[in-house]
């Protein structure tokens, strides 16, 4: 699911450094050079857009630090969806399992895919297609044609690093770690040279003045954190380190914390770089375009042509990275549901290379319709909306877990209960209710695709038998 570089092999040390470099590593990812434009547009006010960043960041603390007690409790028994057979039931763990495959990492592949297929795009430019059919829809809601191009890219991205999948050319920790260097490389470039120029003006950046007849509502910070949490996923690779970190009571909330600030520092820096260099109204028009990037045109203030050739082959491997990793490793959840007799059983079988190659072609086929079904933005506000339903159900389990196995072995709990995780679960409603009103057809399609889990449960427990357990748990 998670749009940053994968590290979990990025540092061997158990410590306090670990813990703060996992979290880093797999927080930063391509949401950053995109995301910055629909929060201007839905603030209207550098000032607003910035709070919005150091707010999404304290909340993804406060979940991290809540998952991380129930990881640690639950280590032995595998990631969520084994974590949710345990705290709940069958049924609601293969309810996540199935989100995953309708929509948080087939979406989360699509949107990533995107990203590729613009930042592509910026150096070699894709003359538009099927532009007379770009009103087109299906019940107003679907515009397949829109932006054809694009969606033509990403799809032929998205089946190009199946196929490598299934050939099992899987991305390494030496493959991570570069993609992660680039990504700093890429961030520091423009911060460093965008305050710098005689074309950015930093003060614009706290500017909190909103724009005349549209206030800055707790409505509309909701919606411009529902684009920050794009930037934000990842933390929850944190909440699975529990049973690894020595004095873990101790470091990983330091850890956490500190790799948390870190990264709203980073995110900070960016995004008041973009404002300072490309105002308000620039980045609504970049919003509106849908197939252009945040970070390509404000190294176009400073650095002209040259510099979007740079930044843009930059963020087309930093991003094409991202998404053979996220193809790679989303697949595997499917793969052991079927296991358990809870998904196709035709997708339990491996290719001679040894991969589940049919677990990898349902995942990339369905991604590709996906790619048909929105804009990146769209996309991504559908995942962090089927998501943080299932982050809302972790943090719960918090207090479930306290009550029911009182005495069990902790090696962390939360800081702060019950007020850290509760206010975690207040804010999952907000959020969530948020988006139903301000985002119904991002969060519609969401909860449509995954109510199909509903018959599609008793449709597998029909047709397969109950359900078997099996010692690879998907993670």
């Amino acid at each position: 699911m998670s749009q940053s570089a994968p590290s979990a092999h990025l540092v061997r040390a158990l410590g306090l450094s670990y813990v703060i470099v996992v979290t880093v590593a797999n927080i930063l990812g391509s949401g950053v050079y995109k995301k910055v434009a629909p929060m201007a547009d839905t603030l209207g006010s550098p000032g607003w857009v910035l709070v919005a960043w150091v707010l999404g960041g304290l909340i993804t603390l406060f979940g991290a630090l809540s998952m991380a007690e129930v990881a640690g409790l639950l280590a032995a028994t595998g990631g969520d969806y084994a974590y949710y057979k345990k705290i709940y039931n069958r049924f609601i763990a293969f309810m996540f399992g199935w989100a995953l495959f309708v929509v948080v990492q087939t979406a989360s592949i699509s949107s990533l895919s995107y990203v590729v297929s613009q930042s592509f795009q910026a150096v070699i430019p894709v003359p538009a297609s099927l532009t007379s059919l770009a009103d087109f829809h299906i019940f107003g809601i679907f515009y397949p044609f829109a932006d054809f191009s694009s969606k033509i890219i990403a799809v032929s991205v998205i089946l190009l690093l199946t196929l490598f999948n299934t050939l099992s050319i899987k991305a390494g920790a030496g493959l991570s770690k570069a993609i992660l260097w680039m990504i700093y490389l890429g961030l520091g470039i423009i911060v460093v040279f965008g305050l710098t120029s005689a074309e950015a003006d930093l003060s614009r950046s706290f500017d909190f003045t909103t724009t005349p007849g549209h206030p800055v509502t707790v409505s509309a910070m909701f919606t411009a954190m529902l684009a920050a949490f794009w930037a934000y996923q990842g933390w929850t690779t944190v909440g699975y380190m529990g049973g690894e970190v020595k004095d873990a009571y101790r470091n990983i909330p330091r850890g956490v914390v500190i790799g948390t600030f870190i990264v709203i520092i980073i995110y900070l820096l960016v995004n008041s770089t973009y404002l300072a260099l490309v105002p308000v109204e620039g980045l609504k028009a970049v919003h509106a375009a849908e197939n252009q990037i945040a970070a390509v045109e404000a190294v176009k203030v400073f650095w002209g042509e040259k510099g979007v050739v740079f930044i843009s082959l930059l963020i087309f491997i930093t991003t094409l990275g991202c998404t053979h990793a996220t193809i790679y490793g989303s697949a595997r959840p499917n793969y052991a549901m079927a296991r358990e007799n809870l998904f196709f059983q035709s997708i339990k079988k491996i290719n001679r290379f040894n991969v589940p190659s049919k677990a990898l072609w349902i995942q990339g086929i369905w991604s590709c319709i996906l790619v048909f079904s929105g804009t990146f933005d769209q996309l991504t506000d559908m995942v962090i909306f089927s998501i943080f339903i299932f982050y809302g159900l972790t943090t719960l389990g918090v207090f479930i877990l306290r009550k029911r196995m009182p005495d069990a072995p902790r090696p962390y709990k939360v800081w702060g209960y019950p007020v850290i995780p509760a206010i975690f679960i207040l804010f999952c409603i907000g959020l969530l209710t948020n988006t139903l009103i301000t985002q119904p057809r991002e969060a519609g399609i969401g909860l449509v695709l995954l109510l199909t889990g509903v018959p599609m449960f008793f449709y597998f427990r029909k047709k397969y038998g109950p359900p078997v357990d099996n010692a690879d748990d998907p993670g």
